[in-house]
């Protein structure tokens, strides 16, 4: 182990996990960017914003599944949303 510590010949074989680090490096920031910038997304440091377009109950249940409101909550509130927005038909 002494000898790979050694500068006296040169730096060693320490010096080949340099490239390997800068291609991690690399390698990260391209998946980082694909996955948020180069989609149209803002990224992970944005805040949460949902698109204009969104029902009301796909909010509520967005809300509930990030654990926003509790369970008797999501039901009170999707009783109300089914009234008005849900589905068409029945009884």
């Amino acid at each position: 182990m002494q000898t790979l510590a050694n500068w006296d010949g040169g730096p060693g074989p320490w010096i080949l996990f340099f490239p390997l680090i800068w291609a991690a490096v690399v390698i990260g920031v391209v998946t980082l960017l694909r996955r948020t910038v180069w989609r149209g997304r803002r990224g992970p440091w944005a805040a949460d914003s949902s698109p204009s377009g969104d029902s009301p109950l796909v909010v509520l249940g967005r809300r509930f599944a990030s654990g926003e409101i509790d369970e008797d909550e999501y039901w009170r509130r999707l009783s109300v949303l089914d009234e008005q927005f849900g589905r068409k038909g029945g009884a």
